[in-house]
């Protein structure tokens, strides 16, 4: 099974909405097929792996992160295909959330005669596909909130000044999360201020809607974002657009959209079935979100570097907590050296 969560993460940025799944095909002690979720609207990890298999998938065991699917979809039901291999016995990490499924495809396989089995690493599947979790329970993506910031905590120095807090390195693994969010999202202070392009260099195996959060919508007319807007889509959200403001932006080729809280904006893309958005910042965006209770994962870039200043910024406004112990905790924390800078990633504890 670890061999199948390893698998599925290969599909990372190319599945979405599906969820990531891996599956191993097991045959007296020995792997003959192996197989995963490449691309949305292609073959499901099952069929890969019966495919990779061929004849001695018959009387084998399939390992598979999730419960195979049983309904037509773009693709025909995986069930189908197992219970043709002749495959005798099923793994699977856990039961499958998405209501067409939802158990239906161990009913399924049961039927058939072949012994079924649950929960085999179940939170370490759970944790892989959490963002496909979210958008079926919450009606919302997961939100992931990114920044980097120097050693003594600060996002910029106290003149405003912030590039490059990071190394190179840094930049190029940051730029491929990018690559796997359905939305990037910033402040208007970071366009202002920064004047980003908001996309995945080199191309990532996605196209981000870039996204600005700001009440009234104006933005400075030389932009990266607006320069840009006709070729890679850029959407402003605010409560205070005005009819003026809105012709104007779209007049640019931006999207426009009323919205007055980030939960109404989560909404939004959930309706539109993103998975991954990406929060950038600045602080103002951050703080609202994680204000929200809307941060679901952190990713931090933590430089060499100190820059002191009490009015330097900070990566997250917002209110905040009033005590320590109202601040969101993180769990599942993951280290690694990137060039001269620390990585870190974790997700936030469900209070």
């Amino acid at each position: 099974m670890r061999r199948a969560l390893e698998l599925a993460r290969r599909g990372e940025g190319a599945v979405e909405p599906n969820p990531m799944v891996g599956a191993v095909i097991v045959k007296d002690g020995e792997i003959v097929g192996e197989g995963w979720h490449q691309k949305f609207g292609q073959a499901h990890a099952e069929v890969n792996a019966i495919r990779a298999a061929g004849e001695q998938a018959r009387g084998a065991a399939l390992y598979v992160t999730l419960e195979p699917c049983c309904h037509h979809g773009k693709t025909p039901p995986c069930t189908e295909a197992i219970i043709a291999a002749g495959i005798t016995r099923v793994v699977a990490a856990m039961p499958d959330p998405f209501p067409q499924v939802a158990g239906g495809g161990i009913q399924q396989l049961q039927a058939a005669g072949i012994a079924v089995e649950i929960g085999l690493l179940e939170p370490e599947a759970r944790l892989l596909n959490a963002p496909y979790r979210t958008l079926l329970e919450k009606q919302r993506p997961f939100v992931h909130a990114k920044w980097a910031m120097t050693l003594d905590g600060k996002i910029g120095s106290r003149t405003g000044h912030s590039k490059w807090i990071s190394s190179p390195e840094a930049r190029a693994k940051a730029h491929a999360l990018r690559g796997r969010m359905d939305a990037i999202i910033v402040g208007a202070n970071t366009v202002r201020l920064d004047d980003p392009l908001l996309t995945a260099r080199p191309d990532g195996l996605r196209v981000p809607l870039r996204v600005v959060l700001s009440r009234d919508g104006r933005l400075p007319d030389s932009c990266q974002l607006l320069q840009t807007a006709r070729q890679t889509p850029v959407l402003v959200a605010g409560e205070r657009l005005s009819k003026e403001q809105e012709a104007q932006l779209r007049s640019r080729g931006c999207e426009t959209l009323a919205v007055a809280s980030v939960s109404e904006l989560l909404a939004e893309f959930g309706q539109r079935h993103f998975t991954n958005v990406l929060v950038e910042g600045g602080a103002g965006a951050l703080g609202s979100f994680r204000d929200a209770g809307m941060i679901d994962m952190v990713h931090v870039f933590m430089a060499p570097v100190l820059v002191g200043g009490s009015s330097a910024t900070t990566p997250i406004g917002g209110m905040g907590a009033a005590t320590i112990d109202e601040g969101f905790r993180i769990d599942d924390w993951e280290c690694e050296k990137v060039g001269v800078d620390y990585y870190f990633r974790g997700r936030v504890r469900v209070v």
